[in-house]
């Protein structure tokens, strides 16, 4: 008998309750075989129980926008309100280790205090020959254009670690994160897994298994109302998909009804229940006419029409869903102020209709895109809902940032502290020759804070678990005069907010500050050289003070940014571009739509990023940085929860611009704000067009 200590607990729960045991207890406690079981290889019951604290990186309060900050709660405001108590999060990483640390962590408590989580769906990769790629408009009005961003090296090499051995690898992807997912759910919670031919087979039996057969509700097939004409085929065309629905506990797992509204009325007989036949008849009048009422709704069943989407309703992002799915499913396996989940969010579908529907929630993607795409979606809602007068909640941004890297070089077991010294150092010197490999740089050593050359520049390497910060690169330029060196590359995964270089120039030397990826970590792209580094991006503001009082008022503005990105081979395209057609591609640092003359086949080139602003897709303001610390939960030796404050503090996002696909323009200018005398850090957050953001702290006297 082989139980794990969570399968104990549960047990033991079951038990003291009197309840009997879940079915999976039968072949754990007995031995007995399964009648029907998934098999394939590398099966494994082990699942991660890995624990890492959770990084807040921004919070939004309120969608301000052009409104003075700090006078509209006046009497007369009728504008919605912010809903205190919990707050929704949107959090960027590997769902497995994020569902790891939701289930076994503090937050669980969080969760539980809120009554548990109630309704799961997601929407996972099912697609083997999926595109991840997407379109992303650049520049505004009659200069606008669109190109294609391909998907990140972390996306590809997930995608490659879910599809990378076929049918095998998808499999125990999904039943890993099932397994985390139901442990996670709340006693009467449901989940929706959404697939596609591809995977429905596979897909029932792991959910049978991990949930049981009992807890099986429904197979709910999408169908997609697209008009036109469709691709010559040898087999019906494909236009539906499944969701499957499955509860933790059929007995106490909840079920609204839910009505959709008809264009048209119906005509349909009136009915007599009997409750003693339990039979029912037509209703009839004197003369034996049956009885018809007009209805101008509908009880909806498992089969759901769903119109393509259109215009404004698409975000560009691939798997999008449409809202009116994900309304039925949130009405009907969730009540008012539940907390609902999506860990494959995408565009955030899921969690812009639970908050219009009153849900708390929380989202997770792994793709920074997607978790960009979803900040701004859910800003907008904010904003509708704040404007309709109806009430919102905050929502903040959280990844596992820094102790996902620290877990790479985490020393475990138990080890002498001498031993556990070796061993860290190590792996400290694994991860600095992994770095260099793929940035492509030969190793040095006699150097202090050097520890690598590429061609004729020195490359030094941040902390693994702290930003690069002032201090270092005091000690960086130091060694760089006492050795006269001029050209340095500095690599770090995260720069301290407001760093100054300026005195590398007075020194004379060309100082580089480029971002390690988080791909890094993986061998396979390190190996294949598919591990991109980028530049810092360069951002200018200023702050405009108005008033001599007591109070004065400021304003942000923004008045340039720069960034360096390389996604394309210029030499390539043009090779296989077909005379009298174009492309758009991202090189040196612009973005340049080639194209191939008809007749004479020649290429011409025209930058689209004409004006630096262009770059820019979402900016926003924090004027008062140093008000609150990032306090982090932990569980110590003992397993008790203590809180330690970082040394960070939280962008507290108080005034935000951005482009939408209704409007691109872009306000440079922030709303004002009045202040009382004093000294302030206002950080300012750019994203530009790929979903990187940089932040710029600047210190401000009043």
């Amino acid at each position: 008998m082989k139980l794990t200590d969570n399968e104990k607990r549960d047990a033991i729960k079951y038990l003291e309750s009197g309840k009997p045991l879940p079915e999976k207890y039968r072949f754990l406690l007995f031995d007995d075989d399964r009648e029907v079981e998934l098999l394939w290889n590398g099966k494994s019951n082990e699942v991660t129980n890995v624990v890492l604290p959770f990084q807040t990186i921004e919070q939004i309060d309120e969608p301000r926008s052009n409104d003075k900050i700090g006078l509209q709660d006046s009497l007369f405001d009728t504008s919605g309100r912010q809903i205190t108590g919990w707050t929704n999060k949107l959090i960027w990483g590997d769902n497995k280790l994020i569902l790891s640390s939701l289930k076994n962590g503090p937050m669980r408590k969080e969760i539980e205090a809120q009554g548990g989580l109630k309704l799961i769906y997601i929407d996972p990769p099912f697609d083997v020959g999926a595109d991840f790629s997407m379109d992303i408009k650049i520049g505004d009005g009659e200069d606008e254009e669109s190109f294609t961003k391909k998907p990140s090296v972390i996306e590809e090499i997930a995608y490659r670690d879910t599809w990378g051995k076929g049918a095998d690898s998808f499999i125990a992807m999904i039943y890993e994160r099932l397994k985390l997912m139901h442990d996670l759910l709340a006693e009467d919670g449901s989940i929706y897994v959404h697939c596609d031919w591809r995977v429905s087979a596979f897909m029932r039996l792991v959910l049978d298994e991990v949930f049981g057969s009992d807890n099986f509700k429904n197979e709910i097939i999408i169908h997609y109302t697209a008009v036109g004409l469709k691709a010559k085929s040898k087999k019906f065309h494909q236009n539906t998909e499944n969701i499957y629905y499955f509860v933790k506990n059929r007995e106490r797992a909840p079920y609204n009804e839910v009505f959709e509204k008809l264009d048209t009325p119906r005509t349909a007989s009136k009915h007599h229940f009997d409750s003693e036949t339990g039979k029912a008849s037509r209703v009839r009048d004197e003369n034996g006419n049956i009885q018809y009422f007009e209805v101008w709704e509908n009880k909806v069943d498992n089969f759901i029409e769903v119109p393509a989407l259109r215009g404004e309703q698409k975000l560009g992002y691939p798997t999008q869903k449409a809202e009116i799915l994900l309304e039925r499913i949130i009405k009907a396996s969730s009540n008012d102020g539940d907390l609902v989940a999506d860990f494959f969010c995408g565009s955030g579908t899921t969690l812009a209709v639970a908050e219009k529907l009153r849900r708390k929630w929380i989202g997770t993607d792994l793709g920074k895109f997607g978790i960009h795409t979803t900040r701004k979606r859910m800003v907008g809602v904010q904003r509708e809902l704040k404007k309709e007068g109806k009430n919102f909640r905050a929502f903040e941004i959280l990844n596992l940032g820094r102790y996902e890297r620290d877990n790479f070089v985490n020393v475990s077991g138990d080890l002498r502290e001498e031993e556990k010294q070796k061993v860290q150092e190590r792996k400290e010197q694994e991860f600095i020759k992994l770095i260099l490999t793929a940035y492509k740089a030969e190793a040095v050593t006699s150097y202090d804070t050097f520890v690598g050359k590429k061609r004729d520049r020195l490359v030094a390497i941040g902390p693994i678990n702290t930003p690069v910060s002032s201090q270092f690169i005091d000690r960086i330029l130091e060694e760089c005069v006492m050795n006269k060196v001029t050209k340095v590359d500095i690599l770090g995964f995260d720069y301290e907010m407001g760093l100054d270089t300026s005195k590398a120039k007075e020194y004379g030397i060309d100082v580089q500050l480029k971002v390690i990826p988080r791909e890094v970590f993986d061998k396979k792209a390190v190996e294949k050289g598919q591990v991109k580094f980028y530049d810092v991006a360069f951002i200018e503001v200023e702050a405009i003070k108005k008033g001599q009082g007591k109070i004065v008022e400021v304003t942000i503005k923004l008045n340039d940014f720069s960034v360096f990105y390389n996604q394309d081979d210029s030499g390539e395209i043009e090779e296989a571009l077909k005379p009298g057609s174009s492309k758009v591609i991202v090189e040196n640092g612009q973005v340049v739509k080639l194209s191939k003359d008809k007749k004479t086949e020649l290429i011409s080139k025209e930058v689209l990023t004409k004006k630096w602003s262009d770059w820019i897709d979402y900016w926003a303001v924090d004027f008062d940085f140093a008000s609150r610390k990032e306090i982090v939960k932990e569980m110590d030796k003992d397993g008790k929860e203590a809180e330690k404050w970082t040394g960070d503090y939280i962008f507290d996002n108080e005034w935000q611009s951005f482009r939408t696909k209704k409007n691109r323009n872009l306000e440079l200018v922030s709303a004002p704000k009045d202040l009382p005398k004093g000294n302030y850090k206002m950080a300012i957050k750019v994203v530009d067009i790929f979903g990187n953001d940089t932040t710029k702290v600047i210190e401000v006297k009043i």
